[in-house]
């Protein structure tokens, strides 16, 4: 999982910046940076707009007395789609809008949701200590 993630970790932002260099040589830096800013500012917008939205729906909710699940699930999405949209490059912007956008939200909401799903029929929390997994159901 560690290989992973430091992978992850090195691959996108090089991604990014091979992506973003070439796209300077061919429109020039300052084009470059205005899109960079722009995709920033309207993808911090929509993560508040729909942040908000989902809040709101998640309270109406709790007040009616239903368990809102998906509604959590949307506002995950969308945290995480305005984290990956501070990230300067193009492509963590298009994945940030896609996590924003509801139509496009969905297909990451059912693979989420199926996720969770596996997660809970395993019927077992693991937590990490140290170098090794406790399983908290075996304590």
């Amino acid at each position: 999982m560690f290989a992973k993630l430091l992978l992850l970790f090195i691959s996108v932002p090089l991604i990014e910046v091979l992506i973003l260099i070439q796209l300077g040589s061919r429109f020039g830096f300052w084009p470059t940076i205005f899109v960079v800013i722009i995709t920033g500012i309207f993808g911090a917008y929509l993560a508040k707009l729909y942040g908000l939205s989902i809040w709101y729906k998640i309270q109406d909710d709790l007040q009616a007395g239903r368990m809102p699940a998906d509604k959590l699930v949307d506002g995950l999405l969308i945290l995480i789609g305005g984290v990956v949209l501070l990230t300067p490059g193009l492509l963590t912007d298009i994945l940030g809008f896609l996590l924003l956008i509801p139509y496009s939200r969905n297909f990451f909401k059912r693979i989420a949701k199926s996720k969770f799903q596996s997660m809970s029929e395993q019927q077992t929390t693991i937590f990490w200590q140290g170098r090794e997994y406790t399983n908290i159901d075996e304590q």
